[in-house]
């Protein structure tokens, strides 16, 4: 497995139908937005969460795959299983609720541990230095926020079911009360849905990083699987429909680059479209035009004319 000797920078474009892309627990589990703008947010994190669970279904116990933030993870027992390779001849390993590098050779090797186990401490990088101390690692691959190419408008949709959650009072023997008699026994609930959002986010892929946590070529490969299949693969009726419509790869010719980021970002461009004509719009106000509702909506153009030499533009999904 060989490590990456060049740079990368992707857009990710994916979009959801009446769904809650990335809630807001500080919001009543709103969909994220942009006050200033209207657009709707996805975090980092949440799209990280999606790429580690699919590694997790694609790659079941291979080794080098396993996950380190997954669902029910003691972080400290994953660190502790470091330790155990590196100190495998110490039975206070297993105790000890608090263990230390007992210099930096042995520091180096911990971290060596965690990467070459755990795709994504590999990949992101982790703040491992708690009370299980396998210090820090900065990841080659960061991704931005995804924001909505439009404004998005959420709506909240009342929603009831046909059971109780406990019996009438009178179904107990017991007297009921003024509220008992007007109040429906069927709860009532709500649902926040974004009838359509076309997300973009960006990436970037460092090899110099790659080379001191060893992210392999292999590995790009997974990561770019990922993205293409991961919203397959984490259907919920909070989520509705969300599908990656375009994974758009910039590679540079070595490791340091070719051209800086934003510019190659900016060749990547989404206009709306009706009935395959593109449209002409303000980047708010779309001149009048209705809101967008399915991907046929909008026109993904990229822009190669003149592309600096040594990038070139691979497009994956």
């Amino acid at each position: 497995m060989s490590l990456l000797h060049n740079r990368y920078d992707f857009v990710l474009l994916f979009d959801v139908t009446n769904g809650n892309p990335n809630g807001d627990p500080d919001a009543g589990n709103l969909p994220r937005l942009d006050p200033e703008s209207g657009c709707g947010l996805v975090t980092d994190v949440s799209l990280k969460r999606k790429v580690r669970n699919y590694v997790e279904l694609a790659r079941p116990d291979a080794p080098g795959y396993a996950i380190y933030v997954r669902n029910g993870a003691l972080l400290n027992e994953q660190h502790r299983k470091a330790y155990r390779a590196v100190r495998p001849d110490d039975a206070e390993v297993a105790e000890q609720a608090r263990l230390n590098p007992k210099n930096d050779a042995e520091a180096s090797k911990l971290k060596a541990f965690m990467c070459a186990n755990f795709f994504d401490v590999r990949a992101f990088g982790a703040v491992m230095s708690t009370g299980i101390n396998c210090g820090q690692v900065r990841g080659p691959v960061q991704l931005t926020f995804a924001q909505s190419v439009e404004p998005i408008m959420p709506h909240e949709v009342s929603i009831t079911r046909m059971a109780a959650t406990d019996a009438p009072r009178r179904a107990r023997g017991e007297a009921e009360n003024e509220e008992d008699q007007r109040t429906d026994r069927r709860t009532m609930g709500r649902k926040h849905i974004v009838p359509y959002g076309l997300y973009r986010a960006h990436g970037f892929i460092s090899a110099n990083l790659a080379e001191d946590t060893g992210f392999t070529e292999d590995d790009l490969a997974l990561l770019f699987e990922a993205l293409q299949n991961m919203f397959d693969h984490d259907r919920s009726a909070a989520r509705g429909e969300m599908t990656t419509r375009r994974l758009i790869v910039f590679k540079h010719r070595n490791a340091l680059g070719n051209a800086p980021a934003h510019k190659l970002f900016d060749r990547v461009q989404v206009r709306r479209s009706v009935n395959g004509s593109v449209q002409e719009t303000d980047p708010l106000g779309f001149n009048g035009l209705p809101p967008a509702r399915t991907f046929r909506d909008s026109t993904i153009e990229i822009d190669r004319h003149g592309l600096t030499e040594g990038v070139e533009v691979m497009e994956l999904a």
